[in-house]
């Protein structure tokens, strides 16, 4: 298939030291692994089940389950206002929606940020104004979902990442997914202050905040990513599943009035029949497409930031594979 060969090529041309893949075809899965750990200091082999830094999936495995899964409940609207939660957040205008489609407004700016701690950051977070973006823009930022992630852990008085890991993690059986995972199993992802990260979150607020983030730190496996997407594209039956079928299938349109607009936390991409189809990616060098009407869905991990955070090729080569996964 010449999908796989161009996702294959990842490591044959040198854009990534290495990557693991799957293409779901109904209940047919095609999946791989290629190429090493690190190139540099030295030329590294991949572990044998390697768990990558899946930076902003976090945002749509982890965080945006767990609201789907508080507005099932009716704990949460898609409309609740910020400050039902938040009382101290600036604007009472903004609500989950706004936050979950990246049209909320929000001045993104946060001076000397990488010196502050984790209380003092999202403080910070928390007076940031509202521009006059405000539900005229789709600007994708981390600060909703963070801000997102302290809505659920005021409801259930815990971490945002504890409560993944009950909600999410558990219940679907994503046996390697991990906020806390061992180094030795995990793909190097960039450089910092001369040594390679592994098994240490790359995202830097999200090593700021820690077990409050929620819009990164999760790590995981091809495996994990197999199994959450056949539940997304609703080809398990999960007893104590976070969501119902007909939540999952809710997302498959716009959440906004701007076009081309967004899902509810995924973004959207549309196939050759202009049919809807969920997508994200990960700053890290992972990608996700979820296809309901076709019954198909692609999963690639990467380490696009080794050994530098600047790599196009990648983001070239990135675009040119979901082509051509929607065009089949």
């Amino acid at each position: 298939m010449y999908l796989l060969d161009k996702i294959q090529n990842l490591v044959t041309a040198q854009i990534v030291p290495g990557v693991s893949y799957a293409y779901l075809n109904h209940q047919q899965i095609t999946k791989g692994t290629k190429g090493v750990n690190t190139w540099q200091p030295q030329i590294t082999a991949l572990p044998s089940n390697p768990l990558y830094d899946l930076a902003s999936l976090t945002k749509v495995i982890g965080t945006t389950t767990v609201l789907l899964h508080l507005i099932e409940q009716e704990k949460l609207s898609y409309d609740t206002p910020i400050q039902q939660w938040l009382p101290t957040f600036c604007d009472s205008r903004v609500t989950l929606r706004h936050l979950m489609t990246h049209t909320s407004g929000i001045q993104g700016y946060i001076p000397h940020r990488d010196h502050l701690n984790a209380s003092e950051l999202v403080q910070a977070l928390l007076q940031l104004p509202v521009t006059s973006d405000f539900e005229k823009v789709i600007k994708y930022t981390d600060t909703g979902l963070i801000l997102a992630g302290l809505i659920i852990e005021k409801i259930y008085e815990l971490p945002v990442q504890t409560v993944i890991e009950q909600v999410v993690l558990h219940p679907l059986d994503l046996k390697s997914a991990t906020f806390s995972p061992i180094k030795d199993n995990c793909v190097v992802t960039t450089t910092r202050r001369g040594r390679n990260l592994q098994g240490i979150v790359q995202d830097p607020k999200a090593r700021q905040l820690g077990k409050h983030c929620g819009s990164a730190g999760l790590f995981a496996s091809l495996d994990d990513l197999i199994r959450f997407s056949q539940f997304m594209l609703g080809q398990l039956t999960i007893p104590a599943a976070p969501l119902k079928r007909n939540t999952i299938k809710n997302l498959y349109q716009s959440f906004t009035k701007i076009e081309p607009g967004r899902s509810f936390g995924w973004d959207l991409k549309w196939n050759q029949n202009q049919e809807p189809v969920l997508y994200h990616t990960g700053y890290t060098g992972n990608f996700i497409a979820l296809d309901w009407q076709q019954q198909r869905g692609l999963i690639v991990l990467s380490n696009r930031v080794h050994p530098y955070n600047d790599n196009q090729r990648f983001l070239a080569a990135r675009q040119a594979i979901m082509e051509l996964f929607l065009k089949n």
